[in-house]
């Protein structure tokens, strides 16, 4: 039941823009160990500036 409502969770922060943080931090380990890790809140910033035209275009993940 947990996991069927993490899915939930992500699919419909998916449908509004928003990133998993918790898989851009896994990616972030996996492929370069040394660097740093955004926080939630600035991971969740800088997705949305992303989106909506603030940023560079490209979403952290």
């Amino acid at each position: 039941m947990l996991k069927l409502m993490r899915q939930a969770v992500a699919t419909a922060r998916l449908m509004v823009g928003v990133k998993d943080y918790d898989a851009y931090v896994a990616r972030r380990r996996r492929f370069n160990p040394d660097a740093p890790v955004m926080t939630r809140d600035e991971f969740f910033r800088a997705c949305q500036e992303a989106r909506f035209g603030k940023g560079n275009g490209r979403c952290p993940c």
